[in-house]
């Protein structure tokens, strides 16, 4: 059973086993296959007529080359790189030489799999929500943390979702919606403000959803109008396979037809039309868009 998990992973160190002796060759010189042959010769040479010459061979003498030998494939340029670019990339390597230098290949090589997957799987059930910002005197709208000289639309939250909506990650963007939209709320009631009236989320980034998704979207908007609060969900540029699953589940008849746009600059553009329309008496000044 042991030999038969592990095989995949002998045939692919084989393999590339196989890609470094090719590499070997040509930086050799070699230019045909008959440098397979001659190295097969001299190989078998040294094994029967020069190996029994280093039998008398002290083991910390031959422990000393074989460690000298080492110290050459280590790439310590190749490890700072890493720790520089992406601190969780400099563990994995460091896990993976541990497993190979103190076990064997196939441990390293499995250990090094596994925690790249859980690292996958942590980011697809916890995406990036971020908060968007307008360019002053312009459309284009940004992360906030990312571009300090943005401008909240008052009245209006743009949100961004960075990944499909799946059922692994449905649970905890609904989380942080509501959150967002009670931090929104409690910052304008201290700034004495006007309230929260629309939420804008950009699905750009959003390749697919499934039903568990579309399930969360409308928990959001039954939770939102439990508070009496005029809340819409326009969906700046969702793709062409979202718009087809929320218009087959019916969701895109509950929010209306007409809450969807193109860009996140026309959704808040209309946003501010039905506040100054609506709400003239309360409105407060807006970002022109």
């Amino acid at each position: 059973m042991k030999l038969l998990h592990l095989g995949p992973f002998k045939r692919s160190f084989s393999l590339e086993k196989k890609r470094l002796i090719s590499c070997w060759h040509f930086n050799a010189g070699c230019k045909t296959a008959m440098s397979n042959v001659i190295m097969a010769v001299v190989v078998m040479f040294t094994f029967l007529f020069l190996a029994p010459l280093f039998y008398y061979t002290p083991l910390v003498v031959l422990s000393a080359i074989i460690v000298s030998a080492m110290l050459g494939l280590v790439d310590y340029d190749a490890a700072v790189h890493l720790w520089n670019v992406d601190k969780f990339d400099f563990p994995v390597c460091m896990v993976a030489y541990v497993g190979v230098v103190f076990s064997s290949v196939e441990v390293g090589l499995v250990v090094a799999v596994v925690i790249s997957v859980l690292r996958l799987l942590l980011f697809v059930a916890r995406p990036k929500t971020s908060l968007l910002g307008n360019f002053p005197n312009s459309t284009i709208y940004r992360n906030v943390e990312q571009y300090l000289n943005t401008n909240n639309v008052h009245g209006v939250l743009v949100l961004k979702i960075d990944a499909p909506i799946y059922f692994a990650n449905s649970s905890y963007l609904r989380e942080r919606i509501i959150r967002w939209i009670d931090d929104e709320e409690d910052k304008l009631k201290s700034t004495g403000k006007t309230s929260l009236h629309y939420v804008i989320l950009d699905m750009a980034a959003v390749g697919n959803i499934d039903t568990s998704g579309i399930s969360m979207l409308e928990e959001v908007k039954q939770t939102t109008d439990r508070r009496e609060i005029k809340v819409f969900f326009p969906m700046a540029n969702p793709g062409a396979e979202v718009m087809n699953k929320l218009n087959k589940s019916k969701f895109l008849e509950k929010i209306g037809q007409e809450w969807v746009y193109l860009t996140v600059g026309e959704a808040v553009e209309a946003c501010n039309y039905k506040l100054h329309t609506c709400k003239p008496a309360e409105s407060q000044p807006w970002n022109n868009v």
